[in-house]
């Protein structure tokens, strides 16, 4: 197992979320849940521990066929937030990334610190050309974080999603591999 700090001034670090995690996935999801709702069904999908076991699962089998991770933010021990990347497209080389936090993980810059591994891996490692974010306009924080790192708004697309009764529009935000190798947000290593 391999474990990233990702501050110099707390003890947070960044580390693969496994299934064995799933009771603590699940307490932690129990503790996100009301903050993620508002915007995506992230959290509504681990209601117990089958289920908590059962998205870990599909994170797990991603990582295995190499088109998607889950990774989890420590915070003095305690599961606060994470970010992973999903629907890798090794053809056409981009991939989405994805993050979300409990209230204790929000604001401390765990969440961008974490992108900005996650961001370093796709392009570095594993060669993607094009890392897109995806997030409801009326989300400020989920902007907030997609600027912090560099990403640039491509485009709205307008009412695209219903998620609890609510029509959403959706914000398409991107960095490419030579704006991010360009970088003063690239993580030191």
């Amino acid at each position: 197992m391999f474990a990233i700090p990702l501050s110099d001034a707390l003890p947070a670090e960044l580390r693969p979320l496994e299934p064995w995690h799933a009771e603590e996935f699940l307490a932690h999801m129990d503790r996100a849940r009301a903050n993620l709702d508002r915007f995506i069904s992230f959290a509504s999908l681990s209601t117990d521990p089958d289920s908590a076991r059962a998205t870990l699962q599909r994170y797990a089998d991603m990582a295995a066929a190499g088109t998607g991770r889950i990774l989890g933010i420590w915070l003095d021990g305690t599961l606060v937030g994470g970010v992973m990347f999903f629907n890798l497209d090794a053809r056409h080389l981009h991939c989405e990334i994805g993050v979300w936090a409990e209230p204790a993980g929000e604001g401390l810059g765990l969440i961008s610190a974490g992108v900005r591994q996650l961001l370093e891996h796709v392009v570095v490692e594993r060669g993607m050309q094009r890392a897109e974010w995806f997030s409801s306009t009326a989300n400020a924080r989920s902007r907030a974080v997609a600027q912090r790192v560099g990403m640039r708004l491509d485009g709205v697309l307008r009412s695209y999603y219903l998620h609890n009764g609510v029509r959403h529009d959706k914000e398409v935000w991107s960095i490419l591999a030579d704006e991010w190798l360009a970088s003063d947000q690239r993580p030191v290593r």
